[in-house]
């Protein structure tokens, strides 16, 4: 008898889980569209529709293209030249930021390793030959540099990042703006960087 008990207890325990789990997954099901109203007015969310602009999914030359912003969508001719000359002057700058980073880079590490070897100088001899005596693999951290490194770096991360958004839009005029502006700036400025010397 003990074992029809044990039995009829364990039956009673696994119906019991099994409805668990199912009153929850019902609950959820009734709790998660609750879940998708969080209060924004979705009313304009459609395939393409960002805003005023038209976001074209081919190549194409007609203006309305956000650029960037939701209030910036030249749509007259005169705010397409003016656009695509920004993103010109936008590309030189980008160009000039590497050129420059490039011979700050270089500059910054002649001075690196001029401290570097002005420390070691003022470094008191070892007592035993051979002890003490290692070269140094990395430059040391200088703020100044190091700062001004990261701040450089960020800033042509956001104009490569605004120029891949350019892109994004398809708009012929911004990508042949922004292809003519990169070539005219290397052809510039390229002759700064050390990797142009290197054959």
């Amino acid at each position: 008898m003990p074992s029809d008990r044990r039995t009829v207890h364990h039956n009673n325990t696994q119906p019991t889980t099994t409805m668990i789990w199912h009153a929850l997954a019902i609950s959820l099901c009734f709790i998660t569209p609750g879940f998708a109203d969080n209060g924004m007015d979705m009313s304009k969310d459609g395939p393409m529709d960002v805003a005023v602009g038209n976001m074209l999914p081919y190549l194409h030359f007609t203006s309305g293209d956000n650029l960037w912003f939701p209030g910036w969508v030249p749509k007259s001719a005169g705010a397409m030249v003016g656009a695509c000359i920004g993103i010109f002057l936008l590309a030189l700058l980008e160009r000039w930021v590497a050129a420059s980073r490039a011979l700050i880079e270089l500059h910054w590490s002649t001075r690196a390793s001029i401290l570097v070897a002005d420390k070691s100088n003022a470094a008191p001899v070892p007592a035993l030959p051979g002890v003490g005596n290692f070269r140094r693999l990395t430059p040391p951290f200088i703020p100044s540099h190091d700062i001004t490194r990261g701040v450089m770096f960020a800033g042509q991360a956001l104009l490569n990042y605004l120029f891949m958004l350019t892109v994004m839009t398809f708009q012929l005029g911004f990508i042949l703006s922004l292809i003519v502006g990169l070539g005219v700036g290397e052809t510039l400025f390229g002759r700064f960087s050390p990797s142009a010397h290197v054959h």
